[in-house]
């Protein structure tokens, strides 16, 4: 089994104690999104565990934690995304300088290959247009070098979660959010930008669950959860069933993934998890580390 921790909220930055009880305990309980009635017990023994993949922007939290996953057997490895964003778009994610720190300091302590860099969602607007992502990309990747073998991209996808808040951007003066926008050249230029500053930096370049066919720019559609990255990196046979419960466009291998939605605190505009600032910092409230599942008190 694999464990997803997680793709509906920053479990390292936010929920790092509550995880590592739940690790203790060999345990937590995962309400469904759809119906907080209906409870999963996912098991966190480590005989039981293939692997964890952490998603996080700020895993500082938990590195102190990292031995006592080792000393009890888990294999992990991070999805560690790094934008430098304006604020009007990340409004309380970590600095450029803090997230930089961090990646070098984790990758330090567990290896390069398994620290994989996201530059995801790319949001296009009239301050974040394609001359700023090739070279934001650049300059992020210029400061990884050395620290991660992997980066991944794709481009922001329109939610109803995340919708309203996006066409705000458009009531401050900014252009509305887009995908992609139109072909131009200077779009030509941003993707083998791009492209060629991953690989100047040895890093090889993934999409992810994208509708955009990038491959004339050398960018083939990959995996978070992958079979074949956990076969090399770790060693180990895993399923290669095609997770049921995703976007149809992702390629990921079947997990269980033990977050919950609306209860991540860094606000960022675009995110497809959070219906609002305001009320994963409410859930906040009723988060307790001694607790079976993340909010509440599930049993």
């Amino acid at each position: 089994m694999i464990v997803s921790a997680s793709r509906r909220t920053d479990i390292p930055a936010f929920f790092a104690e509550w995880f590592i009880n739940r690790v203790d305990a060999g345990y937590c309980n995962v309400p469904s999104p759809f119906n907080r009635n209906q409870v999963s017990r996912v098991s966190l023994d480590s005989d039981k565990v293939d692997v964890i993949v952490f998603w996080t922007r700020h895993p500082l939290p938990l590195l102190s934690y990292l031995d006592h996953l080792d000393a009890l057997g888990f294999r992990y490895y991070f999805q560690f995304t790094i934008l430098n964003y304006p604020r009007f778009l990340d409004a309380r994610g970590p600095s450029l300088k803090i997230s930089i720190q961090n990646f070098r300091k984790l990758a330090t302590l567990i290896g390069p290959a398994r620290v994989i860099w996201r530059y995801d969602p790319i949001v296009l607007t009239a301050d974040t247009d394609a001359r700023f992502h090739q070279e934001n990309f650049r300059g992020i990747a210029e400061m990884l070098r050395g620290y991660t073998n992997c980066s991944v991209i794709s481009f922001v996808d329109i939610y109803r979660k995340n919708a309203k808040r996006l066409q705000l951007l458009a009531a401050d003066g900014l252009s509305e959010i887009t995908s992609i926008g139109k072909p131009s050249v200077r779009y030509d230029e941003m993707m083998y930008g791009i492209v060629n500053a991953a690989t100047s930096n040895g890093m090889s370049i993934q999409s992810c669950a994208e509708s955009f066919d990038l491959t004339a720019y050398g960018i083939h559609p990959g995996k978070c959860i992958d079979s074949q990255y956990i076969a090399d990196v770790f060693g180990i046979q895993v399923g290669t069933a095609k997770h049921k419960g995703q976007r149809e466009l992702c390629g990921c291998v079947t997990s269980k993934d033990i977050g919950m939605y609306h209860s991540c605190r860094f606000g960022c505009l675009y995110c497809y998890a959070t219906n609002s600032y305001d009320l994963a910092s409410s859930n906040s409230q009723i988060h307790q580390p001694i607790s079976p599942s993340m909010l509440g008190w599930h049993e």
